[in-house]
């Protein structure tokens, strides 16, 4: 892991933490909001890893869920990333190592999430980042009593490589 990202796997223990983070106003706006008991079920359940960032004062800066590990296809998915405090370059940081971990570590063939259509922002961090746009799933998700589409990106293990490869030759 990157010595310079206090990330690490996170235990039932974070659990009251990550609820805290999910439920934080940002969030809610772009984030499903799962119970501590579909939290404990998911992190317990053999099929996910959840990675957290500490932050200073012992709580918790950030979270992340990759599922699909227990599947033999090599699809993961980027379930969940949610930062506290946004704009400060956390998120980058979180994103590029688990970008790398879900293709170094976990050896995925293709690593792919879905984000809010209104979610700007997010959409332009994943596509810097290397994500590809597949399309988009036509209201996919409830937010506030109505009804949103939902963006499928995703990266293949070939388009990771490329991009290391271009990365340490500085092109």
């Amino acid at each position: 892991m990157n010595p310079e990202l206090p990330l690490r796997t996170a235990t039932e223990a974070d659990l009251n933490e990550i609820v805290r983070l999910e439920h934080g106003l940002e969030a809610q706006r772009y984030v499903g909001q799962w119970s501590e008991a579909r939290h404990r079920a998911t992190l317990t359940g053999g099929d996910a890893r959840y990675l957290v960032v500490d932050d200073a004062d012992g709580g918790l800066a950030a979270y992340a869920i990759l599922r699909g590990l227990a599947e033999t296809g090599r699809a993961v998915e980027l379930k969940r990333v949610v930062v506290g405090k946004t704009e400060r370059g956390l998120g980058r940081r979180l994103l590029t190592e688990l970008v790398r971990i879900a293709f170094e570590e976990l050896h995925a063939h293709r690593l792919f999430l879905d984000v809010f259509d209104d979610n700007a922002r997010a959409q332009h961090l994943y596509t810097s980042l290397g994500f590809v746009l597949e399309g988009t799933m036509r209201h996919a998700a409830s937010r506030d009593g109505e009804w949103h589409d939902l963006r499928l990106m995703s990266m293949l293990e070939s388009e990771y490589r490329a991009r290391q490869s271009q990365s340490a030759t500085g092109a």
